[in-house]
Parts: C-alpha cells; structure tokens; sequence
C-alpha cells in the first residue's frame, strides 16, 4: 500500500536458508528436535518448582521464570520458522511480524534483566546468607521478577513501534524471522532517532546487567575463597556454576549479535547465532540446571516416580 512517500507493506517474504535447500530439511530436524526438547524441559522444570514443596526458595522462583521465559521465546519464531522451512512461500503478514518481533525482543529483554536479578540472588545467598531470607522474601522476589518482565516489556514496546514506523523501500527480509535489525537493512533512509534507541536499549539491557554480574560473582569469587571448609566452598561453586554457564552462553551470543561493529556483520553469520541463541540456548538452561543442581534433580525423580509409566521403567 502507498501513503504518500511511505510504503507500508501488507506482508513480507523471510530469505531465510532459502539459498541452502538442501540445508534447510537438515534445519527442519534440528529445529524441530530442539524445540519440542526445549518444551518439554523447561515445561518439566516449572512443573517441578510448583509440585515440589522444597524448591520454594527464591532461586527457583526466578529458575521457574526464566523457564517461561525460554517457553516464549522459542515459540514466538520456532513454528514459524519450521513451517518456513517446508515451504516454498516464506510470507508472513505485517501484523503478525510485529507481533513475532515483539515477543522475540521482549521475552530476551527480560532474561538480560533476570539473569542479573538471579546473579543478585546468588550475591546474597553465599556473601550474607544470613539476611538472605530478610533481603529476598517472597514478595522482594515476585516485585523483581515482576520488574524483569515490565523492563523486557516496555523497553520491546518502544523498539518496536518505532522500528515498525521506519519507512521500508523492499519487503524481503533477509532472516528467517522478523529480526529488527534484518527488518531495519531495508529502511528507505538512516534514522538516527532509531539508531539512538536501539543503543540506548542495547547497552541498557547487555553490558550494565552484564557488568551487575559480573561484580555479583567478583564478590562471590571472593568470599568463596575464604570459606575454609572443601565441602562449603564445593556448595557454593556448584551452587553459582549453573546460572554462570546460562549467563556466558546467552550474553555470548547476544553482545555478538547487537553489539558488534557494522564492519564485522555478515548476515549468514547472524542467521546461525540468531538460530543458536533461539532454539540451542533455552534447550539447554533446563538441563544445566537440573544437572549441576541436586535439589532440582531429586525434586525431578520424585514427580517422576509418581508416574506410572517411570515406576514400570524403574522396575525393569
């Protein structure tokens, strides 16, 4: 449609791996198998924390919505993206571009904020474990958790309706989702009111929860040191390994996708990390987290027992 000089276009094609035919049913598996392994662990773990009355601390708290948050993410371009595959008409339609666009910055603005508010969590637990149940009681942890999702929210709200008013000369995005910065390479003109917003937001939501972290563990690091018993400083460590590896996994990619000179961009390059810190990523927090966590694993076999197929599976 025309309006005056601005073209707002009703829908538009996603390159996506179309150049890779070949590539894209070996995509289409992985995808796949990703994506309904990520369902089913994160589904499994919030499950878990509600059932299992030892696992109310405020770490899983934050643990069962980072799980929701992986949930929504993945969804918010996974189907997409698997029936793209498939297909030889890679469409989408303007508003459900604006609504996968929203989903995808919104639900990774809020796991920036909660992985530092879990890296807060950890400070406390391990430098003052004895003011931990007075700085982090129920409701200190259901308003932060509260404040990571409205942070995520309004921060992709703002990116979003103005990405959305940037007038576009083409409707061929080259991604397989309706990444914004994809979607901002067809722009008619430079905008610098958008360019001031996407680096406000960027450096808001990477380096400073970033930086939140890494202090938290400078302090944890230290204190840790001190701990005179093997077993304690074992806790501690095994206690701060899970959240730290899903910390260098997510930041890893995501300062190298928004944070990253425009000399170095290669938009196949973002294509893998984008599909990697979509689907590979939130795959994996479950499993991190069960694995180095013997609460959550114990939590695990216990609803697990209350199955009936797993007791007949046990007994065999």
């Amino acid at each position: 449609m025309q309006g005056g000089n601005l073209t707002i276009w009703s829908f538009f094609f996603l390159e996506g791996f179309s150049r890779y035919p070949t590539l894209e049913i070996v995509l289409f598996v992985f995808s796949l198998v990703m994506y309904l392994i990520t369902l089913l662990g994160n589904s499994s773990l919030i499950l878990v924390i509600i059932l299992d009355s030892r696992l109310q601390a405020s770490m899983y708290l934050f643990l069962g919505n980072l799980s929701l948050v992986d949930i929504c993410y993945t969804s918010a371009s996974v189907p997409t993206l698997l029936v793209n595959l498939l297909s030889s008409q890679k469409t989408i339609t303007f508003s459900g571009c604006a609504v996968q666009m929203y989903l995808s910055l919104s639900m990774g603005s809020t796991e920036c904020v909660l992985l530092a508010v879990m890296a807060y969590d950890r400070y406390v637990a391990i430098c003052n474990p004895l003011r931990y149940p007075i700085l982090l009681n129920r409701q200190v942890c259901v308003h932060m958790a509260t404040a990571s999702w409205v942070a995520g929210c309004l921060s992709a709200l703002l990116e979003t309706s103005f990405a959305l008013r940037v007038p576009l000369c083409g409707n061929l995005i080259d991604h397989f989702t309706c990444e914004i910065l994809a979607m901002l390479q067809l722009a008619c003109t430079d905008s610098l009111l958008m360019d001031v917003i996407m680096l406000v937001v960027s450096v808001l939501l990477l380096p400073i929860p970033m930086l939140l972290i890494c202090i938290s563990y400078v302090f944890i690091l230290s204190t840790t040191l001190r701990i005179s018993s093997a077993e304690g400083g074992n806790k501690a460590f095994s206690a701060c390994g899970a959240h730290l590896t899903v910390v260098i996994l997510y930041y890893g990619a995501a300062l190298s996708m928004y944070l990253k000179p425009p000399s170095l961009s290669s938009q196949e390059v973002d294509k893998i990390i984008s599909l990697l810190y979509g689907v590979l990523t939130p795959m994996l927090n479950p499993i991190i987290y069960s694995l180095r966590n013997k609460e959550v694993k114990d939590a695990m076999k216990k609803v697990l027992g209350q199955i009936p197929l797993y007791q007949a599976h046990e007994r065999l």
